[in-house]
């Protein structure tokens, strides 16, 4: 089968190596106007985005964040906007507000894909010292970063799970059998 979207998200791959080469202002914001499109819990739109080019902005970035290999020319980062949350009833904990996070960076790496960008996610880093260098709003709570660049010819190699993974290992038909 020929389907334009499985094949971006089956060629899709994290990129842990970038270069130095920026990544152009008009690419960022289509991946930010594709990043709107993202599925949200209720259509509220309660996530924030974080666009950040700034040479020592992305180094003080790296200096709280352990969790980052790459050496990124852009980053977004990904916030809950808690108070919004707020308004409309939802608990700061509320699972929607994750799910939001996740379908929001999984449309911007496939957005950064279709550019020809290489992207990462990164989740380990202090989150009040993200706040502080970013100087984030009263609420405002930094959940993901998205890493950005262009992507290095040799990748090193990462976390790949023992053997090859299909989907039928990873799905179970209708129900699970019951003890006889």
């Amino acid at each position: 089968m020929t389907n334009s979207v499985l094949e971006a998200i089956r060629t899709r791959r994290m990129a842990r190596a970038l270069t130095a080469e920026p990544v152009d202002r008009a690419e960022l914001e289509e991946l930010l106007k594709a990043a709107r499109r993202a599925p949200s819990a209720g259509n509220r739109r309660l996530h924030r985005f974080v666009a950040i080019q700034d040479p020592l902005t992305l180094r003080l970035l790296r200096m709280v964040t352990p969790g980052m290999f790459q050496r990124p020319t852009a980053i977004v980062v990904i916030c809950i906007d808690g108070g919004r949350a707020q308004s409309f009833g939802m608990r700061p904990t509320a699972k929607g507000l994750y799910v939001d996070v996740g379908t929001t960076a999984q449309t911007m790496l496939l957005a950064a894909h279709s550019l020809g960008l290489g992207a990462g996610v990164v989740t380990s880093f202090s989150q009040a010292a993200v706040s502080t260098v970013l100087n984030l709003p009263e609420g405002w709570s930094p959940e993901m970063f998205i890493c950005l660049g262009h992507a290095a010819l040799v990748q090193p190699a990462g976390m790949r799970p023992r053997g090859n993974v299909t989907w039928q290992a990873l799905t179970q038909w209708e129900r699970f059998p019951g003890e006889d």
